[in-house]
Formats: C-alpha cells, structure tokens, sequence
C-alpha cells in the first residue's frame, strides 16, 4: 500500500465521499475549493493507497427481507491460529453473517448476523455456526432496535499528528 500524506482537502474529500459516495467529481470538487482534475487526482491516490477502500449502497436490509439482527459471541475450543483461521475461513462462506470480529478476553469472536426470521436464524445457528470447526459456546443477543448505524469513521477537519 503506498504511503500518503493527507491535508486538510484530502480529510474534506473523505469526509464528503463517506457521507454521500454518489457525489460526481465536479460536486466534490466545488466542495472542496478544487478543480475537477486534481480532485480525480487526490481521489485516486486515496484509492491507490488504500484509505479508500471501496464504493457501496448502504442497503435497507429489512426492504430485503431481513428482519433481525443477532450479536453472536462465540468461543473456541483452541485460540491456535490454525483453528482461528480455519473458524474466519468458515464464516466467511455464511453470507448472513454480515461481520466477524475476533476478540481479547473471555469470548474469542463477535458475529453481526443477519436474517429473516427466528426459523432461518435458528437454521442458521444449528446447522452452520454451532458445527464451525472448533466451537465450544455461542450466547446470542436479538437487536431489539438500532439507535445508531454509521459506516466508516469520524474524519477530522484538521491534520493531527496521528494521521
């Protein structure tokens, strides 16, 4: 990943293409205090260096028919990383689980999962989670409702020493 070093317009042109990714060069340039072509230019080195990672809709995903949100915490047997490995590898082929986090303490995953109901959820969680390779517990939380869903990160409107 080449290395880049961001300025002011730079976090400006993240910040806007966080909130709105649809926005054309043009627009995101006249937000910016920029012309089109070294707003293309910084845009494609943020690219090119990886702080921008891709482009997406954010999906409604009860429009599809996904009606719950599960958290999974889930534990393992054994925290070698082969069997770490061999448990990401498995959930990364279950597509209603939308993310995997391992993490530091007691429980070794956290799951976001995704479904349309109790009876596919449930489906899900015998059939495929309990059965991953190396499980020995999971203990689940249904949402009950969502307060705040934001994608990406806080971006700041200066240069810090820790960018």
């Amino acid at each position: 990943m080449p290395n880049i070093t961001l300025d002011e317009i730079d976090l400006k042109l993240l910040s806007q293409l966080q909130e709105t990714g649809r926005k054309t060069n043009v627009e995101l340039a006249k937000s910016v205090g920029l012309t089109a072509p070294p707003c293309l230019r910084r845009i494609r080195a943020l690219e090119d260096s990886g702080i921008i990672k891709s482009y997406h809709a954010n999906v409604d995903q009860s429009s599809l028919g996904y009606r719950i949100t599960v958290f999974a915490m889930v534990s393992l047997k054994s925290q070698a990383e082969e069997d770490l490995r061999a448990f990401e590898e498995h959930i990364k082929s279950i597509p209603d689980i939308r993310e995997c986090h391992m993490l530091n303490g007691e429980i070794d995953f956290i799951l976001k999962i995704v479904a349309k109901d109790l009876q596919s959820f449930q489906e899900l969680l015998t059939s495929k989670l309990t059965s991953a390779p190396n499980v020995v517990s999971i203990k689940t939380s249904l949402t009950i409702r969502t307060a705040k869903d934001m994608p990406g990160v806080p971006i700041p409107e200066e240069v810090s020493d820790d960018i």
